[in-house]
């Protein structure tokens, strides 16, 4: 059982990319997001796990537990192979994420700072190239360059500042955050990071949509942002690492989106082509969920067994049979 919760998230990340264009982008981000912490706690979890049998081929180990014997678990050269690799990979994964944790503390202190030049809401730079995005903070801002408002007209500018406006009152960044550190913890994990911001620029999209009443004007305030930031091959080393833009993401489809059906429409009638497609969403969100499941219910079970494998190394009765007289 101690396997499963590091080979499940395997099978989620192919799931995760079918479910973004198929489920509203708010509930498939709170999906996404949890699914990531979720299996890279259990996958975590489960690496500590088999550092314990071959630890317990320790002296020093096998005394402060007490244990008469080591656990029983397989050959004691196998055993010990896995506990070193296991405990190579948990300290790589804990090192990675404290320099991920410092980097982020780091963007967060500059974001900060950036902030402090604002009056209010917005931030203009002076910058020809045209560039906008949304920075998190206590309080955000939304940081636009002159070149971005040269771009749009009035109509595209309001429903711009609506898209990210939209990512700092959803903290659209912590998403993004806990998905990159769940990365760190189990590589399968990476495959989740491209449809979370693919659904977290959709929900901030259909909230600028809402804001302005107009589908269509949002749709081309994107990709005419999106065009001109490209096409003058906008500097971004300079943005925040944390930082939210809607020119992010797979644009074209985005727009496609909002020139399409809202987010959450009826994708068909029963007996009609689209019925494949409407089944789609809660049988991949279904998949998810049954990963997330599986691998917490695998981790408490292996934990299970290991303490009752040290319980029966220390001497003591199976707690599930009365003790021999």
């Amino acid at each position: 059982m101690v396997w499963l919760p590091l080979l499940l998230p395997f099978l989620a990340g192919p799931a995760a990319g079918r479910l973004a264009p198929s489920l509203h982008p708010r509930r498939a981000a709170w999906l996404l997001a949890g699914t990531a912490v979720g299996l890279a706690a259990a996958s975590t979890t489960a690496l500590a796990l088999l550092i314990v049998p071959g630890a317990t081929h320790l002296h020093a180990v096998a005394a402060l537990g007490k244990l008469l014997t080591p656990l029983a678990t397989g050959s004691p050269d196998s055993v010990i192979a896995v506990a070193v690799t296991a405990a190579g990979l948990l300290t790589w994964c804990a090192l990675s994420l404290g320099r991920a944790l410092h980097r982020r503390l780091t963007q967060l202190r500059r974001a900060r700072r950036l902030a402090a030049r604002a009056d209010g809401e917005l931030l203009v730079l002076r910058d020809d190239c045209p560039d906008a995005y949304a920075l998190p903070g206590r309080p955000g801002r939304i940081v636009v360059t002159t070149g971005m408002l040269r771009t749009l007209s009035a109509e595209e500018r309001e429903a711009l500042f609506a898209h990210e406006r939209a990512h700092l009152r959803d903290r659209h960044h912590l998403y993004v955050a806990a998905a990159e550190l769940a990365a760190l913890c189990h590589p399968a994990l990476r495959t989740l990071r491209e449809p979370l911001t693919y659904v977290l620029e959709r929900s901030a999209d259909e909230a600028a949509a809402a804001a302005v009443c107009d589908r269509r004007l949002t749709a081309r305030a994107i990709g005419r942002a999106a065009l001109a930031s490209r096409a003058a091959a906008t500097r971004t080393a300079d943005r925040p690492g944390l930082a939210l833009a809607a020119t992010a993401g797979p644009v074209p489809r985005r727009v496609a989106a909002l020139l399409g059906r809202p987010a959450g429409a009826a994708l068909g009638r029963p007996g009609s082509p689209g019925l494949p497609r409407r089944l789609a969403a809660p049988l991949i969100a279904a998949t998810l969920l049954a990963c997330l499941a599986l691998s917490a219910a695998a981790t408490v079970e292996a934990a299970d067994d290991l303490h009752a494998g040290i319980e029966a190394a220390q001497g003591e009765a199976p707690r599930s049979q009365p003790p021999t007289r």
